[in-house]
Formats: C-alpha cells, structure tokens, sequence
C-alpha cells in the first residue's frame, strides 16, 4: 500500500526573521557553541561506542543515536544560517517609530507601552510585539502626536502616540 501524500502545514518552514536584538543574537551564538563544543561530541561517541555492538540493521540504540545525531547537525546548521544573516537592531533616531523603539500609545484613555521587535522575539506580557503585527505594522513611521487606525478582529481601535523612546 502507498503512503498518502500530505501537503505541509502551514506553519512549515518559516523563513527566520533577521531583525533581532543583541542580546537574542548572543543567545543563539552560545547555543551554538554549547551544541557544537559540548553536546555534539559526546553524540559522536555514543554512535561510535554502538557502532561497536555489530549488525547495524538489528542495532536499534544505534538507530536512535544517529538519529539524534542528524537532529543535532540540523539544528547546528540552522542556528549557523540564522546568525549568518542576523541584522542587529540598533534604533539610531528618535523622530519616528523604528523597529526596535519603545512606543507610548494611549488607546481610548488607556496608556499601553509596545516595544516593536522581530518575529523572533515576541513577548505579549512584557509588550513586545512584532513589525509585522497589525499595531507594529501600523505604528511604523509614525511621530509623536500621530493617531494612528490599526484594524483588529474585535474592529478598529484608534492608537495616539503618545512617546517614543
């Protein structure tokens, strides 16, 4: 019997986001080194001690060790790619909403602070959102004072700048 073709989800192979922040960008960096230093040579050595017990077809700790051993190399070479193309975020002016600002709205009376990162690095309870969320999207370019539509699934919410740091 033929396995059925899927299609693949819709969350599959994402581009990564290069905006990110020096701190995240010395994250990936020693998750690196430590995957590449310390956990990738003890793998090795787990597939070489089981590659010792003979019969490779039969061996199913071997199997498992070269599995997590791919596993290991993929993740190596993606971290790799990201910081490859990792674009640090340094706001350098203060006149208009960047990625990487501090932004003070006031929604309806209520004052709410966005910090506008990438993808990355989104964090809802501390108020960090996206540039490519609606309120990112729409904050982007604007100026102190600017009022500002974002349209969201409960209707229009009207967004007043109120600082930028």
């Amino acid at each position: 019997m033929q396995t059925p073709y899927r299609k693949p989800g819709k969350y599959t192979n994402l581009p990564f986001d290069p905006h990110i922040t020096q701190t995240k960008y010395d994250s990936l960096a020693s998750s690196l080194d430590r995957l590449a230093n310390d956990v990738k040579p003890y793998l090795m050595q787990e597939v070489s001690r089981l590659a010792q017990n003979g019969d490779f077809s039969e061996n199913a700790e071997y199997q498992i060790a070269k599995g997590r051993l791919r596993g290991l190399n993929r993740r190596i070479l993606t971290l790799e790619r990201q910081l490859a193309i990792a674009e640090i975020i340094d706001p350098k002016q203060f006149d208009t909403v960047e990625i990487g600002h501090k932004v003070t709205v006031d929604a309806g009376g209520i004052e709410r602070d966005f910090t506008i990162l990438g993808k990355n690095e989104i964090d809802l309870e501390k108020g960090i959102i996206s540039y490519t969320s609606p309120i990112g999207a729409a904050l982007i370019g604007a100026r102190v004072g600017d009022e500002v539509t974002v349209m969201l699934p409960k209707g229009d919410v009207l967004y007043r700048i109120l600082n930028i740091s």
